[in-house]
């Protein structure tokens, strides 16, 4: 029986607006470049659905990254780079997910309320805005008080690629 290679996994985290989606896209490109394979999952459309799921309990969202995962392990992959706001608070339940042996880097981006606030001002459109930005300011006392042992990175005044790349070089991904 084969024994397949651990995962190793960088978990981005982080308020609404302070780059998560932008910066896995940015490691993905800087990973695809050398020639690392690898797999990104955006974790917001494992359970996007109304009624929300987990309002009810159910944890479609790890259900669905262990179907995923299973996938990408059956064609080779072992690297995964996954996104969403809560996922550096949520690793037993996602590390369980993945399966097998999982290295996880947790990675909590952050941001000042006004940059927050600005980046979603120019992706929000319709009559979200002011929710998307004081659920962003909630989640992000909640996570800086809770994401004990996740590698923080500030984002604020920073290019997208030199924030991936710092990411890339905590996580031992690139040199």
């Amino acid at each position: 029986m084969e024994t397949l290679s651990p995962t190793d996994a960088i978990f981005i985290g982080g308020r609404s607006g302070v780059g998560k989606t932008s910066v896995a896209a940015e490691a993905s490109r800087i990973l695809a470049r050398r020639d690392v394979r690898h797999a990104l999952i955006e974790g917001d459309n494992l359970d996007q659905a109304y009624p929300e799921p987990w309002r009810d309990g159910i944890d479609l969202a790890e259900r669905n990254l262990a179907a995923v995962w299973r996938n990408y392990r059956a064609i080779g992959f072992s690297r995964l780079i996954f996104t969403n706001t809560v996922s550096v608070l949520q690793l037993p339940a996602l590390v369980s997910a993945l399966g097998g042996e999982v290295r996880a880097f947790p990675v909590l981006l952050t941001s000042t309320d006004g940059t927050a606030a600005e980046r979603l001002a120019r992706r929000e459109i319709g009559s979200a805005l002011e929710e998307h930005v004081e659920r962003s300011r909630t989640a992000a006392a909640r996570l800086d008080s809770a994401a004990d042992g996740a590698y923080r990175v500030a984002t604020d005044g920073r290019t997208v690629e030199d924030i991936a790349r710092e990411v890339l070089v905590a996580a031992d991904w690139v040199p």
